[in-house]
């Protein structure tokens, strides 16, 4: 799909109603990766979104909030229903930190850094993000089992290695194309490494 054809296609999407059609293609996506990556109690899905892409304009140049709810709450549906936790990427401009709760914060240990992001400075999504938990915080970084993308906001830096390519069947929320990854630890290794539990314990061996 060429990016104008997902302009056209998303257009009645962001008005009349569309609101719900955003919900529901951000937790299909949501749940298409939540299954693939093997998503659960105590996993972090990263998620970076731009609300001005999804509404079929440049990347910072029209943000809007309502658009930020309505993924919201298709994201955190999902996540409630799997179990895993949610953080959520801010702008260039708050250094690409991660809006989270508190509780997971401190739980992982991560370096809180001092923001209030708002759509001009940290973008729509992450304020809706903060405006809707109980006690929100940013944290400087994070190493996720997951991430989406949505318009191409680049989350790969919080991502934890080793980051697999995922590209889930809706390729387009609104007009905004959307990229996913899950992530699997290192193999480590040479020819003799084994990564599978192997039936039977070959003659080989290092002792």
């Amino acid at each position: 799909m060429l990016k104008h054809e997902g302009v056209q296609a998303a257009a009645p999407q962001i008005a009349g109603g569309g609101e719900q059609a955003l919900a529901a293609s951000a937790a299909a996506v949501t749940r298409e990766l939540a299954v693939a990556g093997k998503l659960g109690p105590g996993k972090i899905l990263v998620v970076g979104a731009s609300t001005s892409e999804v509404a079929g304009k440049r990347i910072g140049t029209g943000g809007a909030l309502e658009v930020a709810r309505q993924l919201l709450e298709g994201i955190t549906g999902v996540a409630a229903e799997f179990g895993f936790h949610t953080v959520y990427q801010c702008c260039e401009h708050l250094n690409r930190s991660l809006v989270m709760e508190r509780e997971l914060l401190e739980k992982l240990g991560l370096r809180e850094v001092s923001a209030v992001p708002v759509p001009g400075a940290g973008g729509s999504m992450a304020a809706a993000a903060y405006q809707s938990m109980a006690d929100p915080v940013l944290a400087e970084s994070v190493e996720a089992h997951a991430g989406i993308d949505i318009g191409e906001t680049l989350i790969g830096m919080h991502l934890r290695r080793v980051a697999v390519p995922y590209r889930p069947s809706l390729r387009y929320i609104g007009a905004a194309r959307v990229n996913a990854a899950w992530s699997r630890p290192p193999l480590i290794g040479g020819e003799r490494a084994v990564y599978r539990t192997p039936e039977t314990s070959g003659s080989a061996n290092c002792d």
